[in-house]
C-alpha cells in the first residue's frame, strides 16, 4: 500500500531530472486552474477578501517567485544557508518585484496593481521556467545545490491548492478528478500509544522547511487518538442538537468567532453546508447537492472542531501526537483527505533559524494555529508527514477537518 507521504518524501529527495518533471506538471496544474478562472469569472475579478488573491495577480506571482530564488539568485546552488539579500540582476520584466513580491506589496493593494495581460504573463511563466531548467541542467543532485529548485516547486504546488479553495468559494467547478474529497467506509476506532519521548521534527536529508527544524524531543503522555478523520455523520449530530446555539462548547475566542459568522451568514451550520428539510446539502461546483455523510468534515474552522471535541468529551491531538501517530502506524493511521486542526499554537521549534524565505514562517509565529496531514487539494509532493501547514484559527475556506483523541493509551 503506499502511503500518503511517499511522493512528497521523494520530492524532497530529487535530483535534477525528477525535478525538472515535476516542474513541469506542476506548471501544467498552475495554467489548468488559471484557465478555470478566465472561464468563469467575468475579467478575472474576485472580491476583495483577506483570504483571496486576484488570479492574476497569483499566476504573475508564481513565476516571480521562481525567478527572484534560481533565476537571478547569483546563490541558487547555496542551499537553506545562502544570503537572501545577496544583490540580484533586474528580472526578465521590468518592475515586477513592485508587482509580485509578497513581502513588499500589501494583500489590499493588489487589486490596483498595473498587472500585465493574462498572455504576457503565461508567456513570463514560460519564460521563467525555461530559465529555471536551463538552470538546473548545471545542478548537481546534493541538498544544497537543488535546495531552491524544490522550495520553488513546493512553493508552486502550494499556490495550486490555494487556487483550488478559491475555485471552491467562488463556486467554480474543478473537473479533475485528483481534486474531488473521498468517502470513508472504515468505521472510527481508536489507536493506542503508552507515555514516552518523541522527536518531534526530524534531520532527515533532503529539503525541509525551516519551520520543521531542528527536531527536537518532548514527552507526550498516553493517548488514544482516531484513526481516521470525522466525517460529516460524525460531526452533523452535534449541529442538529444546537452545538451552534449553546455556549458552553465554544471557547471564548470560539464564542467570538461564532458571533461574526452569525453576522454574515443565515445558517448557523458549517460553511458550504445548508439543510434541505430533514437533509443536509453542501455547495460544490457551484450548486447545493445531497451530502454524503460518510466524507470528511471539512471546510471547519479551528473553533468548531474544538467546540465538536468538547461536546463529544474529547479533545484535539497535539501536533506531536499526531506526527507520532502518522510515523510510527503507518496506513493503520488514514490521513490526507482534509488538513488537520492541532491544539498547537505555530511557533518555532527550539534552535530554529530561518531559511532564506525569510517570510515563510518567522512573520506568522504566535498568530496562527498548526494543522497536520494533508487535503484532497494537496498535491502529492505537499503530503509530508512532518509538514507543519498553519492557519489562523477562524479559517474556514480552507479544505480542514480534525481528528479527536483522549487520554489513556497502550
Amino acid at each position: 500500500m503506499t502511503l500518503p507521504f511517499e511522493e512528497a518524501a521523494a520530492a524532497r529527495r530529487a535530483g535534477p531530472q525528477a525535478l525538472a518533471a515535476a516542474l513541469r506538471a506542476s506548471r501544467d496544474d498552475t495554467l489548468a486552474r488559471f484557465a478555470l478562472f478566465e472561464q468563469g469569472l467575468e475579467r478575472l475579478a474576485v472580491p476583495q477578501q483577506d483570504t483571496l488573491n486576484p488570479p492574476l495577480w497569483e499566476l504573475g506571482h508564481i513565476g516571480w517567485f521562481q525567478e527572484f530564488w534560481i533565476g537571478r539568485n547569483p546563490l541558487r546552488f547555496g542551499g537553506a544557508g545562502a544570503d537572501p539579500l545577496a544583490p540580484r540582476p533586474p528580472g526578465l520584466r521590468p518592475g515586477a518585484d513592485a508587482l509580485y513580491d509578497s513581502s513588499r506589496v500589501a494583500h489590499a493593494t493588489r487589486w490596483s496593481l498595473p498587472l500585465p495581460e493574462a498572455e504576457a504573463t503565461r508567456a513570463d511563466l514560460a519564460q521563467q521556467l525555461e530559465q529555471t531548467l536551463a538552470w538546473l541542467g548545471r545542478a548537481d543532485d546534493s541538498d544544497d545545490a537543488t535546495y531552491f529548485f524544490r522550495l520553488a516547486l513546493l512553493h508552486e504546488d502550494m499556490h495550486h491548492e490555494a487556487a483550488l479553495y478559491t475555485a471552491q468559494s467562488l463556486g467554480l467547478a474543478v473537473a479533475d478528478p485528483r481534486w474531488q474529497p473521498q468517502a470513508l467506509a472504515a468505521p472510527q476506532r481508536e489507536l493506542a500509544f503508552a507515555a514516552g519521548p518523541w522527536e518531534l521534527g526530524g534531520a532527515e536529508p533532503g529539503f525541509a522547511f525551516d519551520n520543521e527544524r531542528a527536531g527536537h524531543c518532548v514527552d507526550l503522555p498516553a493517548t488514544c487518538i482516531d484513526a481516521r478523520v470525522a466525517t460529516w455523520a460524525e460531526y452533523l449530530p452535534f449541529v442538529e442538537a444546537g452545538g451552534y446555539e449553546q455556549p458552553r462548547w465554544w471557547s471564548e475566542a470560539g464564542a467570538a468567532w461564532l458571533a461574526h459568522q452569525r453576522e454574515t451568514a443565515r445558517e448557523r451550520a458549517p460553511r458550504y453546508l445548508r439543510r434541505a428539510g430533514r437533509t443536509w446539502q453542501q455547495w460544490r461546483h457551484g450548486a447545493w447537492i445531497e451530502l454524503d455523510p460518510r466524507l470528511p468534515a471539512c471546510h471547519l474552522s479551528a473553533h468548531e472542531a474544538e467546540a465538536w471535541c468538547r461536546w463529544a468529551g474529547r479533545r484535539l491531538p497535539s501536533e506531536a501526537e499526531w506526527e507520532r501517530a502518522a510515523l510510527e502506524r503507518g496506513a493503520e493511521f488514514d490521513w490526507g483527505g482534509v488538513w488537520e486542526w492541532t491544539s498547537s499554537p505555530f511557533e518555532p521549534y527550539p534552535g530554529f533559524t530561518p531559511h532564506p524565505y525569510r517570510d515563510y514562517s518567522a512573520p506568522w509565529f504566535g498568530s496562527r494555529r498548526v494543522l497536520r496531514g494533508a487535503s484532497f487539494m494537496t498535491q502529492p509532493r505537499l503530503r509530508h508527514a512532518r509538514y507543519r501547514n498553519f492557519f489562523m484559527p477562524g479559517r474556514n475556506d480552507v479544505a480542514a477537518g480534525f481528528r479527536s483523541c483522549r487520554a489513556g493509551g497502550a
